[in-house]
């Protein structure tokens, strides 16, 4: 039974030095906890913060958080990725399903999860609210769970239930979950949006992320009907389309009528939307990423993003050379599931430049230090907002030309220059 105390200060007082603490991700980020433990932490040292993506989470970079905490990120986030490449945190690059398992055996140790959940309800259940993701394994593995019981917490239906007598401290205090809004699409991701919608039929089975392109390509999509949603995570323009009839997971053959996901981020409107909704579940992403789970539906199509692709086909996801900006987390995933799915189709959709246009995200050779998230073997299609490159049983050659082809005008001539050096013949 969780001891409850008044303040987040008093909350983190069991911490001690050496732990390895998980931390709530996403727009679950435990930010008050988190607070207290920087100020917790100044007499301790070598504190270990195990993390996704954090909201909020600013209060890390803070001078005297240095050599007290490291940040140990499986995904780089505003708060962290200045300090990974300053050589203060530590990136480990790991596919998304593979970190839950890495925590129950106990090659990523945690002592301690640092958690936001909602009050427990008649039966002293607590919900992990809009992120469950790798929490619940966290919480299975750590000897001690230190929560933010928050009532502004939506009641999520899946893995993410936590019993008031496994929590061991408690504090309540009523904030705002974060809302991540997204500017509107402009004309590139308008164009990328409507390519990347012409491969989508009825009855398909989708996963998506959060940005700009992934809502453009979601407006495009009110023609179609019967589509399931199986994918990490989904924002506002999944909430649409459900009211709008067109996603109704009628036709899926894994968890028929439910929408399946690992954890949710948008405006209140998708946090209202999942609030004890039954047909909507999330789980734990060790299920949801896992192969097995991903391949039993039909006509899965992943739609992922890249920061730079190589001629070859080669994704760049998670740096830029070699300095991280974001992380491995799920891509990769789905993209095989996606391929080993019944009439399932991957997709890479970026924009054709960065920069305001002066550097080609599609190049050549990738640069030095890039990490390759998706092995070329692998890629299906690439949508820029000049087109569809479909590489899938295509030669070096005939991948080069067609990604060409869907190159910014601007660049073309300079990778045919390279192509044609490199291929003569």
């Amino acid at each position: 039974m969780a001891t409850i105390v008044n303040t987040a200060e008093e909350a983190v007082k069991p911490i001690q030095s050496g732990q390895q603490i998980w931390v709530h991700s996403m727009a679950a980020t435990p930010s008050l906890l988190l607070d207290a433990l920087v100020e917790h932490a100044a007499p301790l040292n070598n504190v270990s913060l195990l993390q996704l993506h954090l909201e909020n989470a600013e209060m890390l970079t803070a001078s005297y958080a240095k050599g007290h905490i490291r940040a140990r990120c499986f995904f780089a986030s505003h708060a962290t990725r200045d300090m990974i490449n300053q050589g203060v945190a530590d990136y480990v690059p790991m596919m998304l399903s593979d970190i839950p398992r890495s925590i129950r055996t106990g090659e990523q140790p945690v002592d301690v999860a640092l958690i936001q959940v909602s009050p427990p309800d008649q039966h002293g259940l607590c919900s992990l609210g809009v992120s469950v993701e790798v929490t619940p394994a966290a919480c299975e593995s750590a000897q001690t769970i230190i929560a933010h019981v928050n009532p502004q917490m939506p009641r999520s239906h899946g893995d993410g239930f936590i019993h008031w007598r496994d929590i061991d401290v408690a504090f309540e205090k009523s904030m705002p979950i974060p809302l991540v809004s997204q500017p509107p699409a402009n004309e590139v991701a308008q164009r990328i949006g409507q390519h990347t919608a012409e491969l989508i039929k009825d009855r398909d089975c989708l996963q998506l992320g959060i940005g700009a392109i992934p809502e453009a390509i979601l407006e495009k999509l009110s023609h179609l009907k019967d589509i399931g949603i199986h994918t990490e995570m989904f924002s506002d323009g999944v909430v649409d389309l459900v009211e709008k009839g067109v996603i109704n997971n009628h036709f899926k053959t894994n968890h028929a009528g439910r929408l399946v996901a690992g954890f949710v981020m948008g405006s209140q409107r998708v946090y209202d939307f999942i609030d004890d909704n039954p047909e909507v579940a999330l789980l734990d992403i060790e299920y949801v990423n896992s192969l097995q789970s991903i391949i039993r539906n039909r006509q899965v199509v992943s739609v992922n993003s890249a920061l730079q692709i190589d001629l070859t086909g080669q994704v760049c996801a998670d740096s830029i050379g070699s300095d991280i900006y974001s992380g491995v987390g799920g891509q990769l995933d789905f993209v095989l599931g996606a391929n080993l799915s019944d009439d399932g189709r991957s997709i890479i959709a970026l924009p054709s430049t960065a920069a305001g246009g002066t550097i080609s995200r599609i190049v050549p050779v990738l640069t030095s230090g890039a990490g390759v998230v998706t092995p070329r073997a692998n890629v299906h299609y690439i949508v820029t907002e000049y087109g569809v490159a479909t590489l899938r049983g295509k030669s070096l050659i005939e991948r080069a030309r067609a990604l060409i082809a869907i190159a910014h005008p601007d660049h073309r001539d300079g990778l045919e220059r390279w192509l044609k050096k490199s291929f003569p013949g």
